[in-house]
């Protein structure tokens, strides 16, 4: 029987240094996500970061410079900082992307889908061969949302991600505003995803909103700027009807709102996945979200 890689843990957030006042007034808070990147690779912890886990709260570095998906081997050093990070957050997972940043020496500055095909899988099942040798800890894979698919496909997107799964052993980080963007950038029905995955190898799941552009299509980018629109709500209850994750968290990385508006999102996600809303003690006058929660942020 498979048994969750994290406890029941509810709902979180991420942690960015713009809302650190927030994220440490969510006294119920028990689980968030930190983009490994942003922690000083050997260095302390940032002060606020360090304080969520005196208070017991759950926190996951999540990588995005890996190119776990690219041809070339994998950057010893980039691999080591993100064991490093799991090893100073005493993280029970790590988690990082189905894609890649780089090739042929170029930085991309973005994460770019794979080709659904055989040779890919081959490359990205060996490339999380050899981070999960170096993790003293589970890795959980997360699809990324893309703007468009390469003519060589050979694989559905579900069929690509399970064998992935089954090839490495490693878990699922099912990003279900990634899943909304897809489905109507490409025209499909993103629960039909739903009914095709293994749902039982989810590690936790990410929610977030995003903007649909100016052309002429129309195409919706996942840009975790704005709030969580209600057809990723939706996409929410679709999957905790068919089976509820361990854990579920808030995505937010720009044009951050009042305290008030972020909480009341938090609010509402739980309300769709049926899980108890985050208590929270606020300071007296506090806003929780400023540019004063930077202080003492290393």
């Amino acid at each position: 029987m498979t048994t969750n890689v994290l406890p029941r843990l509810g709902l979180g957030i991420g942690w960015r240094p713009e809302i650190a006042g927030l994220v440490s007034d969510l006294s119920g808070l028990r689980f968030c996500e930190v983009v490994a990147e942003s922690l000083r690779c050997g260095g302390a912890l940032p002060a606020p970061l360090a304080a969520l886990r005196a208070r017991g709260v759950t926190v996951v570095p999540h990588g995005t410079r890996l190119s776990l998906g690219g041809a070339e081997p994998l950057d010893p050093h980039r691999v080591h900082h993100l064991a490093s990070a799991a090893a100073a957050l005493d993280a029970p997972l790590v988690s990082e992307h189905v894609a890649f940043v780089r090739a042929g020496g170029f930085e991309a500055g973005h994460l770019l889908p794979l080709p659904r095909s055989r040779e890919a899988l081959r490359v990205m099942a060996r490339n999380v061969r050899t981070l999960r040798a170096e993790l003293d800890v589970p890795l959980a894979l997360e699809p990324i949302a893309a703007l468009f698919d390469w003519p060589d496909d050979e694989l559905t997107e579900a069929e690509f991600l399970t064998e992935l799964l089954e090839q490495t052993g490693a878990w699922l980080l099912l990003d279900v505003a990634n899943v909304y963007a897809n489905a109507r950038n490409r025209g499909g029905d993103p629960a039909d995803l739903l009914d095709r995955l293994p749902l039982e190898r989810i590690a936790y799941v990410h929610v977030a909103g995003g903007e649909l552009d100016d052309t002429e299509n129309g195409l919706y980018h996942d840009t975790h700027t704005a709030p969580t629109p209600e057809p990723v709500l939706a996409l929410v209850r679709e999957l905790c009807a068919r089976h509820q994750p361990p854990a579920l968290m808030l995505e937010r990385d720009g044009h951050y709102p009042p305290a008030a508006q972020l909480r009341a999102e938090l609010d509402a996600i739980a309300e769709a996945a049926g899980v108890p809303r985050i208590t929270r003690a606020d300071p007296p006058g506090g806003t929780g979200v400023s540019n004063t929660a930077l202080a003492g942020v290393p």
